[in-house]
């Protein structure tokens, strides 16, 4: 049994001496205009819980609320967008529910199974441990600018925000099955609606550690940067920097603009982000080596006087 204490990513029901139950529900309003593509990020960041906490998905329940008079094909666009993405994920929909509602939602209740001792939880990360993060940033800005008309979904780079939304973490997660990684593997969590900076906190709070994070290292998605700076930025940013101002620095040497652009980053409410990893530094060069997207983005410390745990330096 997992409490509440640490905000990890499923409830973990332990069956047995081997077996786990991983229980987690997501669901959200439309992203993205195309209904096909909803499905399919909604389901893929559904998942992601299960992945985060290193089980493997088994059945899903879909969770419907449409307006009763929406065209049937709307929804059917939704539903198989996410039937591909569980099918995809080698679990199986085995049912759901449906309300009526003006604002369009769709999710999932998703039930994954791990081994009691290969639970991975949002806390243990270590003094030496370094940081992994395994996608790009930037999927809150680029919804944002499809939302407000600014792109379309066939313009190249929107479209790889969309495809990046809806790619499982499945390869990220059996790429920790590696027997020479797993153990070294001490915190995990996915980076969601707390952004890069709110789960990295989390995560070192939780551990009583500290983060520093290379700003150079940070995979971004392509027009990231431009639309940070430019303020296309999900509403839910400036509630996240607000409060990342209680533990996040960056340093001096920044100008107070390129500061600003990479708060609306590393603030940056996600929509099924990656991974983030916290592992000795031997494994994580043998999980980048096996995970081209992955990447090494910083490194883990004790607090000290001036630096409390849970804080998180961008450097």
């Amino acid at each position: 049994m997992l409490g509440f204490e640490t905000s990890d990513d499923a409830a973990v029901y332990r069956m047995s001496d081997d077996t786990a139950a991983l229980l987690t529900v997501d669901f959200f309003t439309p992203i993205v205009d195309d209904p096909y593509d909803f499905g399919r990020i909604t389901a893929a960041n559904a998942l992601s819980d299960v992945y985060a906490m290193g089980g493997r998905p088994l059945t899903a329940m879909n969770l419907l609320a449409f307006p009763s008079d929406l065209d049937p094909s709307v929804v059917g666009a939704v539903l198989r967008g996410g039937a591909e993405k569980v099918a995809e994920a080698g679990a199986l929909i085995v049912g759901g529910h449906t309300i009526d509602d003006n604002e369009p939602k769709y999710g999932l209740s998703v039930m994954g199974t791990v081994h009691p001792e290969s639970v991975l939880y949002n806390r243990g990360s270590r003094p030496s441990d370094v940081l992994v993060l395994t996608k790009p940033l930037g999927t809150g800005l680029w919804g944002t600018a499809l939302k407000r008309e600014m792109y379309d979904g066939s313009h190249p780079q929107a479209r790889a925000a969309i495809e990046m939304m809806a790619t499982l973490n499945k390869d990220a997660a059996e790429a920790l099955e590696d027997t020479e990684i797993r153990a070294k593997v001490h915190a995990a969590t996915d980076i969601t609606g707390f952004g890069l900076a709110g789960h990295l906190h989390e995560m070192m709070q939780a551990s009583n550690t500290v983060a520093t994070v290379a700003l150079d290292a940070l995979p971004l998605l392509e027009g990231a940067w431009e639309l940070s700076a430019a303020q296309v930025r999900p509403g839910k940013t400036a509630e996240m920097i607000a409060w990342a101002s209680n533990f996040v620095s960056f340093s001096d040497g920044l100008t107070a603009e390129n500061v600003e652009t990479w708060l609306g980053i590393v603030c940056d409410p996600q929509t099924s982000g990656g991974l983030l990893l916290s592992m000795t530094a031997d494994a994580a060069r043998r999980y980048v080596e096996a995970l081209p997207s992955a990447t090494i983005i910083g490194s883990v410390s004790g607090p000290d006087v001036d630096t409390l745990a849970g804080f998180v330096c961008f450097e």
